[in-house]
């Protein structure tokens, strides 16, 4: 049902959401607070602990040597400014010292103590005594440096040069190479790696941010009573086919902007991406994307919408919308867990599900050559999906609309499903 009434409804949805001040702002902000939050978050990881005091008893004393030729490196000391007092002792006696020394440990004056046994130039266990012994970051930090030493010592008898050494400690580099029917073998890098993570975060954020602006749109108008004045003019259906369809109008646009700016900075001759990072974005992945995620917002704007017409309130809705919610966090999680491996059989699954394939599928063409049919299949459900649902959301929010007072219990929502119109 699409008439010049539905269509008045659309451009009061547009001039209220997709021309706002505040909707604009937010659409240019996004782009920016996601490169702001991954900076944030690799300087989170990138800053280590500095400055911290250590003392390190080995109990073969001709290691000493080692750890501090090892610890004094250009590239060690400028980065990490750690503090290490290096001395040698037996087991027996370096029981004497760790109880000796625990006070310091408590009180923070000593960061640690590594003790390495001797045993350790063959089994490589080191031992660490701390406040906080379980530092992930310590421990990564110092494994390179150490296993150098205890590598060095280990072959020192077998009359390896230090190109041979150097060799037996580097690990093994994988480079990727897509293959695809039509194109040429080419390098791959991590840069559509990072598109379908953008892709799959963008989709769960505008999902929710437009479903729930839909909600509270319809518990506004269902608490002041505009609504019964705009259902003098237009019908039920109508209303919420209007509302819907802008919502949706809105929300592709937002998308659209977004997007925009990914190809707008991965293309750009002013940025120089590096060859790993760079991106490979097809126009036939944006415009599925586009269509796919029009689709999506019609078919959740429409469940949202239903929920703040059963409720006068949204904390009594944000109850009954969890179950909805779940259907874009589930999905948003799996498409994460696509990073590790895109060809998991439950991704493929899910990308071809209603509702998860909604964010599942665009990651996934992200990072793999996805069959035609298995992306029109997946339009085709999501349509389906509309087509069951939206018959029985229509009878309920015709109904609770116009519904005030108690807060409906569940098996009265059902019944509304029985009436006839």
């Amino acid at each position: 049902m699409f008439n010049y009434r539905v269509l008045a409804v659309i451009k009061r949805e547009l001039r209220e959401k997709l021309f706002s001040k505040a909707f604009i702002i937010l659409t240019l902000m996004i782009p920016g607070l996601i490169f702001v939050f991954g900076g944030v978050q690799a300087l989170l990881y990138s800053t280590e602990s500095k400055g911290l005091k250590f003392d390190l008893v080995v109990e073969n004393s001709g290691l000493i040597g080692d750890f501090q030729s090892e610890f004094s490196q250009k590239d060690f000391v400028t980065k990490k400014h750690y503090v290490f007092n290096y001395m040698s002792m037996t087991r027996e006696d370096f029981k004497t010292y760790l109880q000796n020394t625990r006070q310091q440990i408590v009180d923070e004056k000593l960061t640690g103590i590594i003790f390495i046994p001797s045993s350790a130039l063959k089994d490589k266990k080191i031992e660490y005594y701390a406040k906080t012994p379980q530092n992930i970051s310590l421990s990564r930090e110092l494994e390179r440096p150490i296993n150098k030493i205890f590598l060095n010592n280990f072959f020192k008898s077998k009359s390896l040069s230090a190109e041979d050494l150097d060799f037996a400690r580097s690990g093994v580099d994988f480079t990727g190479f897509k293959v695809t029917k039509d194109e040429k073998i080419a390098q791959e890098g991590y840069g559509n790696l990072v598109l379908a993570y953008a892709l799959s975060i963008l989709l769960y954020m505008s999902l929710l941010m437009i479903g729930q602006m839909a909600m509270q749109s319809v518990i506004e108008e269902k608490g002041s009573k505009i609504v019964e004045v705009i259902l003098s003019s237009v019908s039920a259906r109508e209303l919420m086919t209007g509302k819907i369809l802008g919502s949706a109008i809105t929300g592709v646009a937002q998308m659209a902007v977004w997007l925009g700016t990914i190809l707008a900075v991965s293309s750009s001759a002013l940025i120089a991406l590096p060859p790993e990072i760079t991106l490979n974005i097809k126009p036939e992945l944006v415009l599925y994307v586009l269509l796919n995620f029009f689709i999506g917002l019609v078919l959740f704007v429409g469940l949202f919408s239903m929920m703040g017409a059963i409720f006068d309130n949204a904390q009594d809705a944000a109850s009954g919308n969890m179950p909805i919610m779940m259907l874009i966090i589930i999905p948003f999680f799996i498409a994460i867990s696509m990073m590790e491996n895109p060809n998991k059989p439950y991704i493929e699954i899910a990308s071809l599900f209603p509702f998860a394939s909604i964010i599942v599928m665009p990651a996934r063409l992200a990072l793999i050559e996805v069959p035609i049919w298995q992306q029109a299949l997946a339009v085709i459900i999501n349509l389906l999906t509309i087509y069951a649902l939206f018959p029985l959301a229509g009878k309920i929010y015709r109904i609770g609309i116009l519904r005030t007072g108690k807060k409906p219990k569940w098996s009265e929502v059902i019944k509304w499903l029985k009436y006839k119109y």
